[in-house]
């Protein structure tokens, strides 16, 4: 819980949020969003959203991790990543998404990775084309259009 002031200020960036549909959260939400991930999340599976923090200065840059999504009914996990806009575009997302897919496989015992992602998000497709996933639906996914990469272990 010590990270949702940083993480309300990462959610509250127009650009960082433009592809979500759900759009920015208010400090309400963010909270109950966190306490999701701490007590549900961690509790179930294991695992859920980290706190991504910059190795040079120490500072909060955005949260990755693996997230349980509800697909047409049937769940999957995520590789999920989201950066502050002055880090893009420095590899880190890919760096990050790397990472979370080896603990997936290897920590966690996962079988399957997803990622969900905003057609018109070209960033977040390369990030998921980068660490090997391949797109399995390019259409309505919970009844909004979405692109979805997949990757199983090998």
């Amino acid at each position: 819980m010590d990270d949702l002031d940083a993480l309300f200020a990462l959610y509250h960036s127009p650009e960082v949020r433009k592809y979500y549909s759900e759009g920015i959260p208010t400090y309400e939400e963010t909270r109950q969003e966190l306490e999701w991930i701490i007590n549900e999340c961690y509790v179930k599976y294991g695992f859920g959203m980290w706190a991504t923090i910059h190795k040079e200065t120490g500072k909060f840059i955005g949260r990755c991790g693996l997230c349980p999504m509800d697909i047409e009914g049937h769940e999957e996990i995520e590789v999920a990543y989201m950066l502050a806009r002055e880090y893009w575009g420095q590899r880190l997302a890919t760096e990050a998404a790397q990472a979370i897919l080896q603990y997936g496989f290897e920590q966690a015992g996962l079988a399957r990775l997803i990622c969900v992602i905003n057609p018109e998000n070209q960033a977040s497709s390369k990030v998921a084309e980068k660490i090997g996933m391949t797109l399995e639906i390019d259409g309505d996914v919970n009844g909004e259009p979405t692109l979805l990469y997949s990757i199983n272990k090998i």
